[in-house]
């Protein structure tokens, strides 16, 4: 069985895309959990990641670490990764791609805190125009494919990817137009993205660099973490 290596729940972003992904797809898997300030089982865990980062799929001897090789790693054993449409499909892996390797500004101003609602003490243009073109990617996914999912009728590698938007989205107000408004909270509502929100909201370390970074961000107007 595959064994998952993530990070708090409430702040990992990068960990949520294989685990959301594979327990929509019921691909078994076992979850081991760092905490971020016990550095005991991260200084074991980079003994045996060659990046020292999650998340990180162990497969027998087999470790594959980043989000996108992972969930390419999946895909090579699993049906359901990527849309069977070949268009679909390429989208799919394109606009993956695209979350992955960019929205900087969404990325540094609005880090990932599942558990609070934070209202932005400014929105820069930086992040008016990330925010914009997730809107219009979204859009353009849904309109393309039919939904309910960005690829099409079935959760597929690029709704794991997008999920930590929809964290964010709900963190922070971010707004969005209709559809892809519509799509967030749909994305939000999926058993495993319900999962990792409750087990996020349990989790009470607080991780000093984290919360300052998103009391820099915003005014906090509520904190649903147990305390």
């Amino acid at each position: 069985m595959y064994e998952l290596i993530i990070a708090n729940k409430n702040y990992s972003s990068w960990s949520l895309r294989p685990w959301a992904l594979m327990r929509e797809l019921k691909v078994p898997f076992t979850e081991r959990l760092l905490m971020f300030g016990d550095e005991r089982p991260w200084e074991a865990f980079r003994r045996q990641c060659p990046s020292g980062k999650v998340p990180c799929l162990i497969d027998g001897a087999t470790t594959v670490w980043e989000s996108l090789a992972i969930v390419e790693y999946l895909a090579e054993r699993h049906d359901g990764v990527w849309p069977a449409n070949p268009l679909a499909r390429a989208w799919a892996r394109s606009a993956s791609a695209e979350m992955h390797a960019g929205f900087s500004e969404l990325r540094n101003r609005c880090s990932m805190s599942c558990g609070v609602r934070v209202q932005l003490l400014e929105s820069p243009a930086a992040l008016d125009q990330d925010v914009a073109r997730i809107s219009a990617l979204w859009n353009d996914g849904l309109a393309r494919f039919g939904g309910p999912f960005l690829a099409g009728p079935a959760f597929t590698g690029v709704d794991a990817f997008f999920a930590p938007v929809a964290f964010r989205v709900q963190t922070y107000g971010l707004r969005l137009e209709a559809d892809a408004a519509a799509y967030s909270k749909r994305l939000l509502a999926t058993s495993s993205m319900q999962a990792w929100y409750a087990d996020a909201l349990k989790e009470k370390f607080r991780e000093p660099a984290h919360e300052a970074d998103m009391l820099q961000a915003g005014r906090l107007l509520s904190d649903h973490r147990e305390r």
